[in-house]
């Protein structure tokens, strides 16, 4: 392998972690969304603690550490709503840097 073969191809190897990450952390800024005077980032955990609180009420913490009156299985579906749009979303957008490396 040629010296300026093998420096594309590190080059371009990096590029595409470059881009995976930039990828994650755009999607993950994605996450967050406003409701009942909180900021909530959609995430499993989110999702799991609506799952266990059976209650119709809950004081739960926000992403700002602020604690925050809510209906938890209104915020579990909309958690999960922004979850699934987001994942799908990142997905088709890293299957299309995959391609391209």
């Amino acid at each position: 392998m040629q010296t300026d073969e093998l420096s594309q191809n590190i080059k371009t190897r990096f590029d595409h972690q470059q881009a995976r990450q930039v990828l994650r952390e755009t999607y993950q800024a994605k996450m967050l969304f406003a409701h009942n005077g909180g900021m909530w980032k959609a995430s499993p955990e989110l999702i799991v603690l609506c799952e266990c609180c059976n209650e119709s009420q809950a004081v739960f913490e926000d992403f700002y550490n602020t604690p925050v009156s809510v209906n938890p299985p209104e915020l579990k579906q909309l958690a999960m709503q922004r979850w699934q749009e987001q994942m799908n979303a990142w997905q088709a957008e890293y299957e299309e840097i995959s391609k391209q490396r």
